[in-house]
């Protein structure tokens, strides 16, 4: 521009003298402030990073026991329902009547016991059970407190007098 002519003593527009002074010139190799607190939040940022990743990784193995367990509690609450559905049948007077008659071969007062036998089997006599009666061994059988005395000591019962 013409008539302004700037020279290295006077002081650009909008500059005082003062101000000229108070700024130094920047160093090539040094760094400003704005530089270090974005290197002091990068690291601290990489550290949460690698923090979290770390929590992360070690937390699969624990997310995958939860699932393992997770499973085995659906299944056995699946054969809980089975064995209390099972238990329930069982407690009921059909299925207990259906037992007896089928695989306990028992009968009801006046009724007759009938066990179909296959046709290729040859039926042989059935021989006649003796007669059950009292069963007396010759021997005085022991009292009940002399049986229940040598079940818990090994001296054989005291005698007693006045019997």
């Amino acid at each position: 521009m013409l008539g302004m002519e700037t020279t290295p003593e006077s002081p650009r527009r909008g500059q005082t003298p003062s101000s000229k002074t108070s700024r130094q010139p920047r160093r090539s190799g040094s760094i400003s402030s704005l530089q270090w607190m974005f290197a002091v939040i990068l690291a601290v940022g990489l550290i949460l990073t690698i923090n979290f990743s770390t929590r992360i990784a070690a937390g699969r193995p624990l997310l995958e026991a939860y699932e393992a367990v997770k499973d085995e509690i659906t299944l056995l609450e699946a054969e809980q329902t089975r064995l209390i559905t099972e238990r329930d049948y069982a407690l009921n007077d059909f299925y207990v009547e259906e037992w007896a008659r089928g695989r306990g071969k028992m009968v009801r007062a006046g009724e007759k016991l009938i066990i179909p036998v296959p046709s290729q089997t040859t039926i042989l006599a059935t021989p006649i059970p003796p007669e059950v009666g009292a069963f007396d061994s010759g021997y005085d059988q022991p009292e009940n407190w002399e049986l229940w005395w040598s079940l818990f000591s090994d001296n054989p019962p005291p005698v007693l007098t006045g019997q």
